[in-house]
């Protein structure tokens, strides 16, 4: 319990840290990056290519969504904003399993929502205060938006983007576990 306790702590210390590190700048920047994405693109090019990725992640997020009709959807929405947002879906599907195990409604202990865990702040910050974030559609447009955001900042360098986007930046626990769950769950067909 008391290491449970410390790690705590240290995690919103750190988050804090984090958080403060980050200049104004680069926080105003990905709240216009997320306003600039609040529009609905297709995703699949070719039926084909549909059919095989969608298959391909239908067994592994069977784990965690029992129905095949909703895992089917769910996987349409996941790689409709990952496409949109120019980001492999499959690895948005690591992440979402580590964040949240799939659940809707998840909050972290410092308030993060939804299935991507995004902080609540960022309503505010793009002027949307009436977004839901456990609404998976929007959970997703914001997630992905931001994991974007934090590819592009680091230059397509997986570890550190992934930090950024959790808060750990400077460390690699977070990061390596998004990338070992992304190879042995979810690495799939190119998108």
């Amino acid at each position: 319990m008391r290491l449970a306790s410390l790690l705590l702590t240290l995690s919103l210390f750190s988050a804090a840290i984090c958080f403060a590190e980050n200049s104004d700048q680069e926080h105003q920047a990905l709240a216009d990056y997320l306003q600039q994405s609040l529009h609905n693109a297709d995703s699949f090019e070719d039926q084909y290519d549909a059919q095989v990725w969608l298959m391909t992640m239908q067994k592994p997020l069977g784990r965690y969504i029992e129905s095949p009709e909703e895992r089917l959807e769910l996987l349409k929405m996941i790689h409709s904003e990952a496409t949109r947002a120019d980001v492999p879906p499959d690895l948005v599907l690591a992440l979402i399993e580590i964040e949240s195990h799939f659940k809707r409604f998840a909050i972290s202990r410092v308030g993060a929502q939804g299935m991507m865990q995004v902080m609540p702040f960022w309503k505010n910050e793009i002027g949307r205060p009436e977004d839901n974030l456990t609404d998976v559609a929007t959970n997703l447009r914001y997630g992905c938006t931001i994991l974007k955001f934090y590819i592009d900042r680091e230059k397509g360098r997986l570890a550190p983007a992934l930090a950024r986007y959790n808060g750990s930046y400077g460390r690699r626990v977070y990061s390596d576990k998004v990338l070992r769950i992304w190879d042995k769950h979810w690495y799939g067909p190119p998108f």
